[in-house]
């Protein structure tokens, strides 16, 4: 692995914000009861790049609308449906404004992320994409973000249309590489997908040194899974024309994804999952979509799943999502400066080999003489749930394996301590 001249951050103090001020103690005691599934303080949660834990008015969302009123959207004009409709209604022009969307209707609730940028590949890329045209891509990127990419190019050749995925590399700090994406784009790229916030690397790629120096007519989608609860997002600011968002890493229920459409691409958007309620009619001219975002929604919603975004969105308004940013940022540089200490541990990517102060919540590590698999093992033994394997990469380099750390914020410093001494009891001698 190529290694950059490392940086020893010192321990930042925590008397600034809020916050992070009782980070030590815990993040607020009344902020971590929230979370019923952390009561046991002997258990050590340290996965949420995989899930978050749910608060308890996300829990209520759900189980409220199992016990009351249960109906289905925009089927029927009694009240007990027309209310689901106004109120999923209401959820959406939340998200938009949550995430920076101008308009609600840039909206798509679909079933997860990966089901997300599943819509893009067949929505958009089966209907524009011609023989030739191009799309960059992160191979090291999480596999719902390649593979779509190689199910389509397969799916096109198959009707004489062979498009070209060119591959661009991470950085050593586990961000998109820049001048490497530079140096592959051409005349015929379309699509320019990457992590905003790598989910093994932690790195945060913004493709903002982009703009001005390629085609505006390239359209850039961004995987903000794991930003999307861990920091502010603004898809106008990153200047997106897709992006998507995994319901439960930010909170909320499993099975309830976002997509970001920008109005510019609507156009050029076919039917995914036609049926009821996809605003979809048959005419002597073929399918006919009757606009956005019912084009991209076809069959029953996931109620009770983007029912319990709301509750989620209310709880980063509460907190700032900032404070948030910041608060796992002082995590992220503690468990980077103590894992520095323990001998035989390797950083992959990320903010262990930035210059500067950075972390967003996820460091992963190997450790010498011990594989990840059996590491994690111990360490769950110890109480300590973190996340072990090729995490979803789909690449060869990730292969051996490593140890993934995600904080949120419910995690303490206390915690990362207790950790950091777990792990240096398994380090060789």
């Amino acid at each position: 692995m190529r290694i950059v001249e490392r940086v020893q951050p010192t321990r930042p103090e925590l008397t600034a914000d809020p916050v992070i001020r009782h980070a030590r103690a815990p993040v607020s005691a009344a902020v971590r009861a929230r979370f019923p599934a952390l009561a046991d303080p002997s258990v050590v949660y340290l996965d949420s790049a995989a899930t978050t834990q749910k608060p308890d008015t996300v829990i209520a969302a759900v189980t409220d609308y199992h016990r009351e009123h249960t109906a289905n959207a925009g089927r029927g004009t009694y009240g007990w449906a027309t209310t689901l409709s106004a109120r999923i209604a209401g959820v959406r022009a939340r998200a938009a404004g949550f995430l920076g969307a101008e308009h609600a209707d840039e909206i798509v609730f679909t079933g997860g992320a990966t089901a997300a940028l599943g819509a893009i590949a067949h929505s958009w890329g089966l209907a524009v994409l011609e023989d030739g045209d191009e799309i960059l891509y992160n191979p090291a990127d999480h596999a719902a973000n390649v593979l779509p990419w190689h199910q389509l190019r397969d799916t096109l050749a198959r009707f004489g249309r062979r498009i070209v995925l060119r591959p661009y590399r991470s950085s050593a700090t586990g961000e998109a590489d820049i001048d490497d994406i530079l140096a592959r784009v051409g005349p015929r790229t379309r699509l320019i997908t990457t992590a905003h916030l790598h989910h093994v690397y932690g790195g945060l790629t913004t493709l903002e040194e982009l703009h001005g120096r390629i085609d505006p007519a390239i359209l850039l989608c961004f995987d903000c899974s794991q930003s999307g609860g861990h920091l502010p997002v603004d898809v106008r600011g990153l200047r997106a024309d897709f992006a998507v968002f995994a319901g439960h890493k930010m909170f909320g229920a499993p099975g309830t994804g976002l997509l970001y459409c920008h109005r510019r691409v609507h156009d050029r958007l076919r039917p995914f999952l036609p049926g009821g309620g996809s605003g979809v009619r048959i005419t002597e001219a073929g399918l006919v979509g009757t606009g956005m975002p019912e084009l991209l929604e076809g069959g029953t919603h996931n109620i009770p799943g983007i029912l319990s975004l709301e509750p989620a969105f209310e709880l980063l308004d509460e907190l700032g999502r900032a404070a948030v940013a910041e608060h796992n940022r002082i995590l992220t540089l503690a468990l980077v400066e103590g894992l520095r200490t323990v001998r035989g541990v390797d950083f992959l990517p990320g903010p262990a080999h930035a210059t500067c102060a950075v972390g967003y919540g996820i460091v992963s590590f190997t450790l010498d003489g011990i594989s990840a698999a059996d590491l994690g093992f111990v360490l769950a033994d110890a109480g300590f749930l973190v996340r072990t394997g090729a995490h979803c990469m789909p690449s060869a380099e990730a292969g051996h394996g490593s140890v993934r750390v995600s904080t949120q914020l419910y995690n303490t410093l206390d915690e990362i301590d207790r950790f950091v001494s777990c792990v240096a009891g398994f380090a060789p001698h």
